[in-house]
Parts: structure tokens; sequence; C-alpha cells
């Protein structure tokens, strides 16, 4: 199905350029210059051939304003500010509205099979620190495996994560996921709510649970030696290893799963627990890092064999290269100044929604490429917005 927008161009009903025109504008429509819809799809083609900061995106704009007043029949020749454009999205933008739009989106494109991997875990926008370290700080829910945000919000302050992850699973169906987060999340109540709403969890167990800790510690290396005469009883472990050699290094991973201390533990759903072991060797200095981590989940073990427990807990550390590292790294994030009003979260959508439209199509050697692509073809980057 096609729409028609303000400016009578026809598009897809459904794409991205027909949602931005479902978002609320509280501005009057005296003297309004430049369309909502206009500002985000002129903000998300500049970042799609290439620019980051608010400058870049001005100057973009500008030198192609012909081709851009004939792609989106624009009345007015002259682009806008790079001021407007941050003004737009730190005082216009409703941050809920565009992180809502940018779920509904990036889920209707997708089908997720079962036991799809969720890795949720916080950043903070660096670029919108003042001196006392105030800023914006994100909680995010990420399909490592997909690549996309299913959500995002905003968490109140350093350390207000816990909170937020609460408010963040509310807002993303649970049924047959697996969330996964950092030490931080191992929390009972967050537990109960994810499998109280069809879904299960993997947690690891580490200071903020040290009891916990130690009693899978104990379980899987015991302090002490069996009374002569008596052994331990017999343990129903099952283990499952993974080597990798990349990036100058050989990787062994070694993951140990026990179900004996179900009822042991007072944890809320937990069905097994895990002893995870990582050996790293760099071939150039010969360094060897060891590391041994514990953790719990409530998959049953006829639900998840070792093996794929240990894949699902490796996916979820792809949240730092898969998503962090291309926000920061690629584009720019950290380094693109927006102290006032919502700007930050708005732009880190608006950045969600780049890396879901590109990695979905699955087209594309890395990201990088893509734009250096669309930066040659900048109708594509349109028709990307504006088509299904």
């Amino acid at each position: 199905m096609e729409s028609i927008t303000e400016a009578g161009i026809v598009v897809d009903f459904g794409s991205l350029y027909a949602r931005f025109q479902a978002l609320s504008d509280k501005r009057k429509p005296r003297g309004m210059r430049y369309s909502l819809p206009m500002i985000l799809v002129l903000v998300m083609m500049a970042k799609l051939c290439g620019e980051n900061h608010f400058m870049g995106i001005a100057e973009w704009a500008k030198h192609r304003a012909e081709l851009l007043v004939d792609l989106l029949q624009l009345k007015r020749e002259k682009m806008p500010h790079h001021s407007t454009y941050r003004r737009i999205l730190a005082e216009v933008v409703d941050a809920e509205e565009i992180e809502e739009m940018s779920r509904e989106f990036l889920v209707g494109k997708k089908y997720f099979g079962k036991q799809a991997m969720v890795a949720i875990d916080g950043k903070v926008l660096r670029g919108t620190l003042d001196d006392q370290q105030k800023g914006t700080y994100l909680l995010a829910a990420y399909l490592p495996s997909e690549g996309i945000v299913l959500m995002e919000v905003a968490v109140e302050g350093k350390g207000g994560e816990i909170p937020a992850a609460s408010k963040l699973l509310k807002q993303v169906d649970l049924r047959e996921k697996v969330v996964m987060g950092d030490a931080l999340h191992t929390q009972r109540q967050v537990s109960i709510q994810i499998v109280e709403a069809g879904g299960e969890y993997i947690w690891f167990a580490k200071g903020n649970q040290s009891q916990m800790e130690e009693n899978i510690r104990l379980w899987f290396e015991p302090d002490v030696d069996p009374i002569p005469g008596m052994n331990y009883p017999p343990k129903d472990f099952e283990t499952a290893k993974e080597i990798r050699k990349g990036h100058g290094r050989l990787e062994r991973r070694t993951l140990t799963v026990s179900s004996q201390l179900n009822d042991f533990l007072d944890w809320p759903y937990l069905q097994q627990v895990f002893r995870l072991e990582r050996r790293r060797i760099s071939f150039k200095t010969g360094e060897i890092h060891e590391q041994v981590v514990y953790g719990f989940t409530s998959l049953r073990r006829e639900e998840i064999t070792p093996a794929r427990l240990l894949k699902n807990i490796r996916s979820y550390w792809g949240i730092e290269n898969g998503l962090h590292y291309r926000r920061d790294v690629t584009l720019r994030e950290d380094y693109t100044r927006m102290t006032k009003g919502r700007a930050g979260q708005v732009m880190a959508c608006l950045n969600n929604l780049i890396l879901g439209i590109l990695l979905s199509k699955k087209k594309y050697r890395t990201v990088p490429a893509a734009r250096r692509f669309f930066c040659a073809h900048p109708d594509e980057a349109f028709a990307l917005i504006a088509r299904l």
C-alpha cells in the first residue's frame, strides 16, 4: 500500500518516512519553515551517506539542495541551518514516541525464532555529559543475532539501571525470548517479571549476589576434600567447549552446568547453574589470561544444551561490538555534543534505526561500506527510507 506525504510524495505505507509523518509536532503551523518529517528524513539520509554531526548534516543537505528539493518536493530551496536540527531534536521530537515508533518499525520487519536472545545493557552518551557528569544514560534491549534494538529507555542518572530494567522489559514482548544482562541486572523481581511474561533468563552471579556466587562456586570447586572413606555424591555435570582463533589470540571457553542446586538455592524459577572458564593466549606476547565466572538460568536441561547455552552467553557479549562500537565509532555518537533537551536520546534512536535497516538488508559487508555506497547514491538512501 502507498500513502502520500504532506509534500505530495508517494511513499509506501509503513515505510520509515510514513511513520515519521505520524509523529506529533508540538510547534504551531504558523511560521514553521521545516516540517518534522522533513528534518528527520534529512538527518537519516545524511547519516546513511556518512555524516555524523549536526554541522556535517547541514552542509551535506546544503550541497545537495537541488537533488533534495526534487526528491522531497520541497517548496524552499534553502536547507536548514545546523542549529535547526539541534533545536528540533532537542525540543520538538517526543523521545518516548519516536522510541516506540522505532520499536514497531524494526520488529515489524523481522521474524524472531524461539529462544531469541535479548541482551540488556546500559550506555552513557558521552556527548551529553556536562561539567557535573550529568547527561543521558540509556538502557537498551538488543537482539545480537539480528543487530537491532527492540527498545531503549532513559535511565535516571548513573546507577539507575536496576529500576529502568523493569520499565524496559515491560515494553518488550518476552514470549519465547531469553533475556541476559550483566551482573547488575541479576535481580529477583526482574527474574520473576521475565518468566511470568513468557520468557527465560540467564544471569551472572557476582558481587551484588555474592552469596549466590559463593554457593555456586563451592558446588563446582569444593574447598575441602571429602572425609576419608567417603566420597561426594555423584554430580550431574555436563560440559561444552569452544575454541576460537582470531585477532591475534587463541581463546578457549569451557562451560559446565548442573541442575542439582535447584532446591537448595533460593532464586525464583532457577533450573540450572553454570561455571564458565575463559582462557585467552596472545600469539604476540604469549601472555595467558584466565577468568572464571558463575551464573544460573531458568532454562531447563531439556530446553537447552550446554553447547547452546555457551553460544547464547557468547552472543550476549556481542552487544559491545554489534551495538555500542558501531554507534560510538562508526556513527560517532559519543563525539556529537548534544547537551540540550532530549537530543541525545533522539539521536541514539535514529542511530538504532540506521543500524537496524542497514543490517536487515544483508547485502552490505559492513556498515561503513553501506554508507560509502549511499554517499555515492543519495537517491538510494531516500528509497530506503520511503520504501518498505
